[in-house]
Order: C-alpha cells, then sequence, then structure tokens
C-alpha cells in the first residue's frame, strides 16, 4: 500500500483549513499558496471531501472552504479512506468478505490481516488536531 499524492495533499489541505479560523470561509487560491499545490488539483480534493461532508463550501466574493467540525473530530484514517479508497496491503482484503481461493490454505492470510489492522489502528488513532500540535 502506497498513500498517493490525493491522499497525502487532501492531508495537507485539511491540517491548512484546521490551522486557519474555523468561522471563516477559506480561498481556494490562499491554500494553494500556502501549500504550494495547484488549484486544479486541489479542485479534484476538495470536491471528494465536500461529497463526503467533510468541509463546507461557499460561493462568492467571501466563498471558500473550512470544515464542517471540529479537527479533534477528524481521523486521519477517514480522510485517507475518502481519498484513496481501501486501505488493505492486499486486495484479498479490501472488500469484507475473503473471495480468494486460497484463503483457507494460505500462510500468509494472517500475516496480511495483522498488518491491515495495525494500519487502520494506527491512521485513525491521529486526528487532525494530533497533526496540527
Amino acid at each position: 500500500m502506497m498513500i498517493s499524492t490525493k491522499g497525502r495533499y487532501a492531508l495537507r489541505l485539511m491540517i491548512d483549513l484546521a490551522q486557519q479560523d474555523s468561522s471563516s470561509y477559506i480561498s481556494l487560491k490562499d491554500i494553494s499558496l500556502r501549500q504550494d499545490i495547484s488549484i486544479k488539483y486541489l479542485e479534484q480534493i476538495i470536491s471528494l471531501l465536500c461529497k463526503s461532508g467533510l468541509l463546507q463550501s461557499t460561493r462568492g466574493a467571501q466563498g471558500g472552504y473550512k470544515l464542517s467540525k471540529k479537527p479533534e473530530e477528524y481521523r486521519v484514517g477517514d480522510i485517507l479512506r475518502i481519498t484513496e479508497g481501501c486501505l488493505s496491503p492486499v486486495s484479498c482484503l479490501e472488500k469484507p468478505e475473503n473471495l480468494c481461493s486460497r484463503k483457507d490454505i494460505c500462510p500468509t492470510l494472517s500475516f496480511w490481516t495483522g498488518l491491515e489492522k495495525h494500519i487502520i489502528e494506527y491512521v485513525d488513532s491521529y486526528t487532525l488536531k494530533d497533526l496540527v500540535k
């Protein structure tokens, strides 16, 4: 498993918003300048985060984006799952039911299951507030 630029940039964007005044909407242009990420790429990421309810948006001269909740209410794992999809290290664990024909005889399945458990526990143990510190 490798976290793509979309996932990494989503975290940077969310941290940037968490560091701003929570009552104000922040323009994408300002975020782009601070984070050195193109507006076009940020638009793709923002779309995912708004659709999932993590961000609020408004249009107009004072328009922009802000967090829907307090920074301590956002788990890093949730942000990564929205932008990356499944965080499983192997494809056989991507769905709730393992459909692999070798699952009953696979000597590595317990290893991959354990690794997945550690990954999920780790990314879900951090909040935006933790990363802002």
